[in-house]
C-alpha cells in the first residue's frame, strides 16, 4: 500500500513564526504516518523535518546538491540530486499535496509546478495566488490535505 507523501515547502531563512508552523506541520505529518518531503536544507524545511522526526516520522529531503552530507540533521533519506532548484520538480512530482510555509521564489516553483501537475497546494501565510488554498494553521492545512488525499486515493 502507497505511503501519503506531504511536501512542505518554504524559505530557508523562516522567521521564527514560520518554523513554529512548519515544525508543527511536520509533527502532524508524522503522526498521520505519512512520509515527509522537503527540500532538505534550512528554515521550514529543517523546522518541518525536526517535527516530523521528533513524532517518528519518515523524512526524506530531496537536496539542491550534489552532496547528501548537507541536508539538515533530522532528514533520514537525503537524495542529492546536484540539480539547484530544478530539484523542485521532484519535489512537486513526488509529493501527493504540498503545504506552503512562508516562502521566497524557489516556494513560488514548487507552488507553481504543483498546481500545473494537478496537485493540491495549502499555504499558510504564503503567496497568495488562484490555486493555493489559504489556511489559518498547521491543524487546517493537515486536515485539508487529508481530504484532499482521500479523495484522490491515497492512503496512509
Amino acid at each position: 500500500m502507497k505511503k501519503t507523501i506531504v511536501a512542505v515547502i518554504g524559505t530557508s531563512s523562516a522567521s521564527s513564526e514560520e518554523a513554529a508552523a512548519a515544525e508543527h506541520v511536520g509533527r502532524l505529518v508524522a503522526e498521520r504516518g505519512w512520509v515527509l518531503v522537503t527540500g532538505g536544507l534550512g528554515g521550514v524545511m529543517e523546522a518541518a523535518s525536526k517535527g516530523a522526526s521528533e513524532a517518528g516520522g519518515a523524512v526524506v529531503g530531496i537536496l539542491p546538491h550534489g552532496d547528501s552530507s548537507r541536508a539538515n540533521a533530522h532528514v533520514q533519506i537525503p537524495i542529492a540530486t546536484n540539480m539547484g532548484f530544478a530539484r523542485n520538480a521532484i519535489i512537486a512530482h513526488t509529493a501527493d499535496a504540498l503545504i506552503a510555509v512562508g516562502g521566497a521564489y524557489g516556494t513560488l516553483t514548487e507552488i507553481s509546478m504543483a498546481l500545473n501537475l494537478g496537485k493540491p497546494v495549502f499555504g499558510i501565510n504564503t503567496w497568495e495566488i488562484k490555486g493555493v488554498r489559504q489556511m489559518p494553521d498547521a491543524e487546517s492545512a493537515i486536515n485539508a490535505c487529508a481530504s484532499s488525499v482521500v479523495r484522490s486515493g491515497t492512503t496512509t
